[in-house]
């Protein structure tokens, strides 16, 4: 490109010091940082054009400017070909192509095109008039840059008349600008993951990299340099094999073209809709689809082309196939597994192997299942359970001795205490039936069975018989009744002996 032409003022200075001064070009050059030959220039473009010095004081700059540098008709620079910087900007964030290949095909066939230096200065400088999100370089398919909208819309309760406030969820792809917008109840983590389900779904394939800000659902811990991701976020990225890089804290240009998206939703989208009443979120997102659809159609000035074209071309061919199944959310919960070697999630409490106990276990919980997981290995999977304060437990999980004593059942209770005798399994059934739940009396009935070892089976069914006359139901009772021997008159009495039949022996009759 040719050199930058100095200011008059300059230019008036060169020609005071020269005139007036009489100072030599080269101690012109030397006193206003120019080289010599750049100081005959000028004096030989005034001396061609007349200017005589002192120069008159009605001469203002833009008269000076047009008696130094007057205009040729046919200016060699005007008859260059100019590329098309637009078709060079699109090109530019399709996979594998390049200035150096575009510049090639401009001048193809062009014998006074310019030269690839001026092609990319030239560049730069188109773009950077165009609009500060198009300053950043956008590869196709690579990047999403996801917010919610400040604004909100309401959806009005048909049955109460409450007002809901509904949020804003909006995307935009880096190379095409197209635009996705959707609205839901909140900025929650299930609200967050269910947006990007359908916004996959409505691009049809996913990028390489989401870039959203610091809210909570998206990023639990913000840093400048390494931030942490929440781990469903992370989950959800990996299931359709793409990358969470934030914005960085109050650094509102990482995402500048999201920014700007979010200013057209507002205008294009909510602005439209503000006069119309909505009963339902489905009816809602209805509106909302519409009028992003004749966003994204729309013809943009600086390409001459809608969102949807450039997508069409740009984008989808370069985003990745979606998963034959869409991700099922789930929330991380990380807790310390309790001695009673159970976690809790909501209402409701999971076993993990009692070796555990003390350790810092991550629990997966989704609509259906409780995973848990101990230094990134899962070690369990429960099926998650609907009822309130139930103990879900897994045998393996248990120590030997909790193991026993889980197997025992109502039915198996009652078969033992028949083997014993009948007494005993009575007495059995008053136990569990004066409980409020039958497994609540198992503790008593298995301490009584442990007098056996004692006794012997003969005086605890006399002693278990004893205690159903009196109501007895505890294992003091029946032990107490063993140890000062009240169950003996329950004992099968023994047959009188025969008695001694002999002719000096009388009998008892003999003294009547």
């Amino acid at each position: 490109m040719p050199t930058e032409r100095l200011p008059m003022r300059r230019i008036r200075d060169l020609l005071r010091l020269t005139f007036e001064n009489g100072l030599s070009n080269r101690q012109v050059a030397a006193s206003l940082g120019l080289s010599k030959g750049a100081v005959g220039m000028y004096l030989r473009r005034a001396r061609t054009a007349g200017v005589t010095w002192p120069l008159p004081e009605e001469l203002a700059d833009t008269a000076l400017e047009r008696l130094l540098f007057p205009g040729t008709p046919q200016d060699p620079e005007a008859l260059r070909p100019m590329p098309n910087w637009a078709y060079v900007d699109v090109e530019l964030r399709r996979p594998n192509v390049t200035r150096a290949l575009l510049w090639e095909e401009y001048r193809t066939g062009q014998p006074t095109a310019y030269g690839y230096t001026w092609f990319c200065v030239a560049f730069d400088a188109w773009k950077g008039k165009v609009s500060a999100s198009m300053r950043q370089h956008h590869a196709a398919g690579e990047k999403v840059f996801v917010d919610y909208a400040g604004s909100t819309i309401d959806v009005i309760d048909p049955r109460t008349g409450e007002a809901r406030p509904m949020k804003l969820f909006v995307a935009a792809m880096g190379a095409s600008s197209y635009i996705f917008a959707t609205a839901r109840p909140s900025e929650g983590l299930g609200d967050w993951i269910s947006c990007h389900v359908e916004m996959l779904e409505f691009l049809g394939g996913a990028p390489a990299v989401f870039v959203c800000d610091n809210l909570k659902a998206g990023v639990t811990k913000p840093d400048r340099y390494e931030p942490t991701i929440n781990r469903t976020y992370q989950d959800l990225a990996r299931h359709y094999g793409a990358a969470v890089i934030p914005a960085r804290p109050y650094k509102p240009k990482d995402k500048s073209k999201v920014e700007q998206s979010v200013l057209l939703a507002q205008r294009w989208v909510l602005a439209r809709l503000r006069n119309q009443r909505f009963f339902s979120q489905a009816d809602l997102n209805t509106a909302i689809a519409a009028h992003v659809a004749d966003l994204n159609n729309r013809i943009m000035r600086a390409y001459g082309v809608s969102r949807s074209q450039l997508f069409a071309t740009i984008d989808a061919p370069a985003l990745k196939g979606l998963p034959s199944e869409p991700f099922a959310f789930a929330t991380w919960k990380r807790c310390r597994l309790g001695p009673d070697y159970h976690v809790q999630v909501g209402d409701c409490f999971y076993s993990a192997p009692f070796q555990l106990i003390k350790e810092v276990l991550d629990v997966r919980v989704s609509d259906r299942t409780v995973e848990v997981f101990h230094k990134g290995a899962r070690i369990t999977s429960h099926a998650k359970s609907p009822g309130k304060r139930l103990f879900i437990s897994l045998p393996e999980h248990m120590p030997s001795a909790h193991r026993r004593h889980a197997a025992w059942t109502p039915a198996r209770i009652m078969a033992f205490g028949d083997k014993i005798g009948p007494a005993v399994a009575a007495l059995f059934a008053a136990i569990m039936a004066d409980r409020p739940h039958p497994e609540q009396g198992f503790r008593t009935c298995l301490g009584i069975i442990a007098l056996e070892k004692t006794y012997g089976q003969a005086r605890l069914a006399a002693a278990c018989q004893r205690a159903g006359l009196i109501n007895a139901r505890s294992v003091g009772s029946v032990h107490s009744i063993l140890q000062n021997g009240l169950d003996r008159a329950f004992l099968d009495e023994e047959p009188d002996p025969e008695p001694l039949r002999h002719a000096n022996i009388r009998g008892h009759k003999f003294f009547h």
